[in-house]
């Protein structure tokens, strides 16, 4: 799969861009501040139709065209997958309304058909890494939630849908948890809500067993490759509702601890997850809130046994988000039969020369890969004579 062409308008800093995307390696090269993050961003909103720079979609809006009493974001992908040509089309449509103030609403068409964002996920797939990504393994949990839920929205049948619907019988259960701590009533009416959250959490749970053992075995390969040998890397699930049981007298399982979930089946997880909750009933009516369940799943990165979030240093845990970013890369071309397109942001600029060279070879096995870079020189020559340079200077894209 490749990206064959881009067009924005009114996308953050560019009024209107349109170009063809060439296919391998493409080079932005351009000072900061230039709009080269932006294409990257631009790229992966087709993927993800999210923005992991901006807050709300309406940030993507172009400021100046954000002032008018209707403004219209655009960004257009023309792409090739499997053989056949598509088209996906992202609009941020923003109105002036007399009363609350200015209204965002987003339409994506497919093919020049109008889908629903569940509907167009998976059609374009893309990998991004950008420095502030390093939150991944040294940020709190929710940082690590919304990584796999990401990569699983854009690869995994159903998971997006299944994770829209839990989060809105979370507020609803959440909702009746407050109302019978505040003032009573029947408690039989969480039956149906506790049926509904363990229904649905258990498709995210399962996905997340499996995701992130595949995604270990793939972070671990990579990661051991980078830090030639000097290091092991673990990728441990911690979920907040764990099918497994505990050892008798102990809270939780040792950090590093080698479990295997896959032997459960997606209706045990849901029965588990039921009764539990059932048992957690007079505490979550006390506190008001649910307090299991995939929204409190956590991920630990530890190499050596180290957890790095905790103990890591800086080299360590932009290694370890590289290795897993490849992972990511490889995982989703097993999983769909197409490698995504790579988007990659100053990512060298931290590396020593070794772990450049070796992040240059394997990026050779990607079908597309689109690189940002203040320093050209960060490169090899022969690398950049095979790589398409373009220059990128307050948001006009020149070929260099």
């Amino acid at each position: 799969m490749h990206l064959t062409h881009l067009s924005l308008t009114n996308f953050r800093s560019f009024a209107r861009l349109d170009m063809d995307v060439p296919r391998r390696v493409l080079l932005l090269v351009g000072d900061n501040a230039q709009g080269k993050t932006t294409l990257l961003e631009a790229i992966y909103y087709l993927a993800a139709f999210t923005s992991l720079h901006a807050s709300t979609d309406r940030q993507l809006i172009n400021f100046l065209a954000g002032q008018e009493s209707l403004a219209v974001g655009r960004v257009v992908g023309e792409f090739e997958r499997g053989g056949q040509r598509h088209r996906i089309e992202a609009r941020l449509i923003q109105e002036a309304t007399a009363a609350n103030g200015p209204r965002l609403r987003k339409e994506v068409l497919v093919d020049g058909v109008k889908r629903s964002v569940h509907e167009a996920l998976r059609l374009f797939n893309a990998v991004i890494f950008l420095p502030q990504m390093t939150s991944i393994v040294e940020g709190g949990p929710e940082e690590r939630r919304r990584y796999l839920n990401l990569a699983l929205s854009q690869t995994v049948p159903g998971y997006a849908q299944a994770l829209t619907e839990y989060s809105q019988i979370l507020s609803q259960r959440n909702a009746l948890l407050k109302q019978l701590a505040e003032r009573r009533g029947d408690i039989s009416q969480l039956h149906y809500w506790d049926e509904l959250l363990s229904k649905r959490g258990a498709v995210l749970i399962s996905n997340r067993i499996e995701a992130v053992q595949e995604l270990e075995r793939e972070a671990t390969r990579y990661h051991y490759r980078l830090t030639h040998g000097q290091e092991v890397l673990r990728m441990v699930y911690h979920p907040a509702y764990d099918p497994l049981p505990k050892p008798a007298g102990q809270f939780s399982l040792p950090l590093d601890t080698d479990v295997d979930r896959s032997k459960f089946t997606r209706e045990q997880i849901q029965q588990g997850f039921q009764r539990r909750l059932e048992l957690l009933r007079p505490e979550e009516i006390a506190r008001g809130v649910t307090t299991i369940g995939p929204h409190r799943d956590e991920v630990r990165f530890l190499a050596n046994g180290v957890a790095l979030g905790d103990f890591g240093s800086r080299g360590q845990v932009r290694t370890t988000l590289l290795a897993l970013k490849l992972a990511e890369l490889h995982w989703m071309k097993t999983r769909t039969g197409e490698w995504p397109v790579l988007l990659l942001d100053e990512t060298l600029a931290e590396l020593d020369a070794q772990r450049r060279k070796d992040l240059l070879e394997i990026l050779t096995q990607s079908e597309q890969s689109v690189l940002t870079t203040t320093d050209l020189t960060q490169f090899p020559e022969a690398f950049v004579r095979e790589s398409t340079v373009w220059q990128v200077q307050t948001g006009v894209v020149a070929r260099a």
